[in-house]
């Protein structure tokens, strides 16, 4: 039995489910943490960005990921259900604004039994979608893995997540994937392994499925525009298909949001018309993965990427400062220096001044 109409599907006002939404390729931010300098819950600076990003017109917004930083979860800070809360609040005020839905996905994470609770608070929260990482599952089998997304999908629709191992996540072969598209209730993936040949896996495997209603997404930070005017080509014994990946759910478009919306349409423009993309765009490719690298910290690791994230956010006075919830988190040695680099070389992909003339209203709204 699909769940899909039991979770709010019907409450677009365009009529459109969040399957036909998703499919329709969004832009969707990964949302920081806004803290003060006692690093406590900095609720006017979230709702700010929450604002920030409605105005830059995303697609979505995903609560509770990575860049939210997983230790909102610690039962000592307790953050996890006051920021999906407000979230989805601030989401409901300006949807009236707006005259327009923007899809919430909240991040799920842990083995089953924590994952099915957060997943519940998510849905009753008015989430349309959950992100399931599956980084606490690192030493089970697939299939193990797959019984897992079977049973938080049955409280919520999925979106797969195919993390880095560097960072958490798992190697998950083609099998998996062509496994999980029989999961009724998964309506998306979040490809971000940041390995090509992973990477066509996912497509591959969904192509070969069949299943249409599964919309891709990238999650690969270091190859964002060059994931998005890729037509995947892949003949099976049915037929020859083409897949796109549609959209992106990324912490890379936490930041200067407004130009990668732009692009972002630019590329669907891409895709619809089938023709090829312009030189253009394969230059912005280039400059969008130099900038990720100093954001996310790639020469050491990822360390720094939240702290990265926040210090664009910091400069244009989104967030009052770059503190993580944990205290030995920030930038490292010389990433400020490659922050300063990128941020010069490439001011075409910075959105300053939409943020300087709208941060008043953002921050008193």
């Amino acid at each position: 039995m699909s769940h899909h109409k039991r979770v709010g599907l019907d409450e677009f006002e365009d009529g459109r489910s969040i399957v036909q939404q998703m499919g329709s390729g969004l832009a969707i931010p990964a949302c920081p943490l806004a803290l003060n300098a006692n690093r406590k819950f900095d609720e006017r600076r979230q709702r700010a960005l929450v604002r920030y990003y409605a105005s830059s017109q995303v697609g979505g917004i995903a609560v509770g990921v990575h860049t939210t930083q997983f230790a909102i979860r610690d039962p000592t800070i307790g953050l996890l259900e006051p920021v999906l809360s407000l979230v989805s609040e601030e989401l409901r005020k300006l949807e009236q604004e707006l005259k327009r839905r923007i899809v919430r996905i909240a991040g799920v994470c842990g083995l089953t039994r924590q994952a099915v609770v957060e997943a519940t608070l998510a849905r009753e929260l008015g989430y349309d979608a959950g992100l399931v990482s599956l980084s606490a599952f690192r030493d089970f089998t697939e299939t193990e893995c797959l019984i897992h997304c079977r049973t938080v999908s049955e409280v919520l629709p999925i979106v797969g997540f195919y993390l880095q191992p560097s960072v958490g996540g798992r190697h998950l072969s083609h099998g998996f994937w062509r496994e999980f598209a029989n999961i009724e209730n998964a309506i998306a993936i979040k490809i971000a392994p940041f390995h090509r040949y992973q990477t066509l896996d996912v497509v591959r495997a969904i192509s070969e499925s069949g299943r249409n209603d599964i919309a891709l997404y990238t999650g690969n930070d270091d190859n964002i525009i060059g994931d998005l005017i890729t037509p995947f080509r892949f003949s099976t014994e049915k037929q020859d298909t083409t897949r796109f990946i549609v959209g992106g759910l990324l912490g890379q478009w936490a930041v200067w949001t407004s130009e990668a919306v732009k692009l972002h349409r630019e590329c669907l423009e891409v895709q619809k018309r089938h023709r090829s993309p312009n030189l253009n765009l394969w230059e912005i490719n280039a400059q969008w993965t130099d900038a990720n690298g100093a954001i996310f910290d790639a020469a050491n690791g990822f360390s720094g990427c939240i702290a990265g994230i926040h210090e664009i956010l910091r400069r244009q006075g989104l967030l009052e400062g770059i503190w993580c919830l944990d205290p030995n988190e920030g930038l490292s040695p010389k990433q400020k220096q490659e922050i300063d680099r990128v941020c010069r070389a490439y001011p075409n992909l910075s959105d300053d001044e939409f943020v300087r003339e709208n941060l008043d209203s953002w921050l008193s709204g």
